[in-house]
Order: C-alpha cells, then structure tokens, then sequence
C-alpha cells in the first residue's frame, strides 16, 4: 500500500464519504452543527474549531459532564467560539458536505485519530468523547490554545473529559 493510500479500514469511503457505520448516532449530530456552524461563521472548509463548536451545539450526556467538570456553560462557550472563528470576509454560503474534500486536514487527522481511539477501546463506532478526546490532545490544537490562554491548560481539559468518559462507562484507559 502506498504511503498516501488510506488504511483498508479508515473512516472514510474511498470516494471521500465518511464512513456512517462508524459514527455514533450522537457523532453524526456533532459533525452536522459542524458543517452549520463553519457555514455561518462563513468558513469554506470544517476546521477542528468547528468540531469542538459542534461538541458544545450538540452535547451528549458526557461532553455536558466534561462542561460541568470545567464548570462551564456550553451555551456560553459556543458563543465565544462562534465569535471567535467568524470571518466577516467569507462565504455567505459556501457549499460544505461531510466529505474529505471540504474537511481541513487537520480534521481528517482527527477523525482518523478519533476512529482509532474508538477502536483502541474496543468500540465499533467513533464517540462524541473520541472527537473531543482527540480534539484536545492533538498537537498544535488552536483549541487547546484558545483555553491556554485563559489558564487551562490542555492536560486538565482532558483529564476532565477521561473522567467524564469513565463515569459514563464509555471509557478506558487514555491512550499515550
């Protein structure tokens, strides 16, 4: 197989489509207020922000204990995020799909990344927690920057969402 082939078990068609089989119900919900929230912040591609925007539109019941943890209003926070990431400059109505061609590659990566931690868990399906878990953890996350910023620090980010993910009985070990 050649370097840029994807796995024979990646989460996404080889024609581009992501894989639905492998996204919970709850992860499908996610990643279509992502696409919503990257067209009204005028985005032409979903960025990992949009991702994390679409964790806080679209919470399950772990990612709204993980808010709770962190002692934050998810309503608020979407907010900031959308405030934050809007671009006055960009399309008005770009056409986006859950599609890789209008993925960043940054969110690729975190989606295999996700796929792969769900299965490092024994799951057959990508979790809400898998994206945020992966989201948080991922190098250079502009995500986890926007919290350093204000004194939280990545690794209490997901220290907080392990034990939510754990508590719910979704969980296992974090993945080194």
């Amino acid at each position: 197989m050649a370097a840029s082939e994807p796995p024979r078990d990646d989460i996404f068609h080889p024609g581009g489509q992501l894989h639905p089989g492998r996204l919970s119900e709850s992860t499908t919900r996610v990643l279509n207020e992502a696409l919503r929230l990257a067209r009204e912040t005028r985005w032409d591609s979903v960025r990992s922000p949009h991702i994390f925007m679409g964790l806080l539109a679209s919470p399950d019941p772990t990612v709204r204990s993980w808010g709770d943890r962190l002692n934050a209003d998810l309503g608020k926070l979407l907010g900031q995020f959308q405030e934050l990431f809007h671009q006055e400059e960009g399309e008005r109505e770009a056409l986006l799909v859950l599609n890789r061609e209008f993925l960043s590659d940054n969110v690729i990566r975190l989606l295999r990344e996700a796929w792969q931690r769900a299965r490092d868990h024994h799951r057959t399906t990508v979790t809400p927690m898998d994206l945020l878990i992966t989201l948080l953890t991922a190098s250079n996350s502009i995500v986890a920057e926007c919290f350093e910023r204000i004194g939280v620090t990545a690794a209490k980010l997901t220290e907080l969402a392990v034990i939510a993910e754990q508590q719910a009985g979704g969980g296992g070990p974090l993945r080194s």
